[in-house]
């Protein structure tokens, strides 16, 4: 999900960071925006956001404006107050209106997609501008849901953190948090029902394949790394990204410097397992890479364009293999896309997610806020990969190639051995 209120880029749904969180960042001014708002950013079920306006809550019903078709007709009003009255005479237990008119404010979002929503003022508050604060604590493990299941599962879990403290694996399959069912919520309400205050316990129940399991973790505050590099044999240099977040960029920098400080004369960039994350991130990285050209572009309904360029200050003139698998998704898969249809390095691995749409926040006057799916993105050879995914050039599926028990390597990888394969024939 990607977001943009303004210059300001909250991530949703797999978030960077903790615990999918939601992350500010700035647009950095060194790489061509030609259309886009400040601050495009993305991430898996999270979508872009192009822009965020503040508007008035119309009160009045049975009003059509322009081409669109009037919703609260005067038999609608008559049924809805029908409706409503009804509940509030025999539910069995008091009702609290405010609560109803929420649920109805959501259902015009429900029979969209599963991107498009609507925040109440907290709802709102909390998922975006107390999360921009930093005024929140988490786990340490990367979220991802699947867009027509709605399951919901654990993509990353970071080292020294209280998700890994607690036993959590990459895969476990999250089914309920504290007292609720995540079986039909967005992941933003997922992920706000796991953060919280500090010191304070989550108690989650998760499937690890058919097992049930469950267990409590502890919250904490934590700043996250999300690259990993080292050099291995004969040159080659590795760099694992899990996600891009506002920090990445230079995170990003600093390991292609000490790897080229190393002696590297090819590279592997690792997104397998990374769900996304800042788009403009994801932007900055690809201009240190290519050359001057276009990364991506999105379209409204209208076929309106709006592009992001890479500038010619900086590119990557050495072999580069880009490893992707099924759970790379949104920033990711932008960032493969342009690597591929660019013809800058070879991508390896197993299909992308598939998320390519994106999202406009715009909050009310009230506090309020909706999150509606307002254009789709493409690569830069005009592939929209909503619902396909990004196709390696080498597919390969995972492979351990160690003994069952052994201890993960590099070198019982099968998806890092064949890109090593590749990138020596380059060298």
């Amino acid at each position: 999900m990607d977001e943009n209120r303004n210059g300001l880029e909250p991530e949703r749904n797999a978030q960077p960071g903790t615990d999918n969180n939601v992350k500010m960042n700035q647009d950095s001014g060194n790489r061509k925006n030609r259309g886009f708002a400040k601050g495009f950013l993305a991430g898996v079920i999270i979508a872009a956001l192009v822009v965020t306006l503040v508007f008035s809550v119309i009160p009045r019903a049975g009003v059509s404006y322009g081409k669109n078709q009037a919703l609260l007709d005067r038999e609608t009003e008559r049924k809805v107050e029908a409706l409503s009255s009804f509940i509030q005479e025999n539910y069995y237990e008091d009702v609290d209106v405010e609560e109803i008119r929420n649920g109805l404010y959501q259902g015009l979002f429900d029979n969209l997609d599963v991107y498009s929503c609507y925040y109440t003022p907290e709802e709102y508050k909390e998922l975006f501008e107390t999360t921009l604060e930093g005024s929140y604590s988490g786990i340490g493990a990367s979220l991802q849901q699947d867009e027509e299941t709605m399951a919901v599962t654990i993509v990353h879990v970071y080292e020294g953190t209280p998700a890994e403290e607690a036993g959590l694996q990459e895969g476990d399959m999250i089914i309920r948090v504290d007292d609720y069912d995540t079986s039909s919520m967005e992941l933003a309400e997922v992920v706000s029902h796991i953060r919280g205050e500090e010191n304070t316990t989550v108690h989650l129940e998760f499937y690890r394949g058919s097992e049930k399991m469950s267990c409590d973790v502890s919250r904490r505050k934590m700043s996250l790394p999300t690259v990993e590099s080292e050099m291995l044999s004969d040159g080659i240099g590795y760099i694992s990204v899990s996600e891009f977040t506002d920090a990445t960029t230079q995170q990003f920098s600093d390991a292609l410097a000490e790897l080229s400080s190393e002696g590297m004369n090819s590279v592997i960039i690792d997104l397998r397992m990374n769900p996304g994350g800042v788009l403009t991130t994801a932007c900055d990285m690809l201009d240190e890479i290519l050359p001057e050209g276009l990364i991506v572009y999105t379209e409204d309904r209208e076929g309106k364009k709006d592009e992001i360029y890479s500038t010619d200050e900086k590119s990557l003139d050495i072999p580069l293999v880009v490893l992707v698998n099924g759970y790379s998704a949104s920033a990711s898969e932008i960032f493969a896309g342009a690597i591929q249809d660019r013809g800058a390095g070879t991508i390896v691995g197993t299909t992308t997610y598939g998320k390519g749409v994106v999202q406009s926040v715009r909050s009310l006057d009230d506090g309020s806020a909706i999150k509606l799916t307002t254009h789709r993105y493409f690569t830069p050879g005009g592939t929209c990969i909503q619902g396909i995914g990004i196709t390696p050039d080498v597919e390969i599926e995972y492979q351990f190639l160690g003994e069952e028990g052994e201890k993960y390597t590099h070198e019982l990888d099968n998806q890092i051995q064949k890109a090593i394969e590749i990138l020596k024939e380059k060298q």
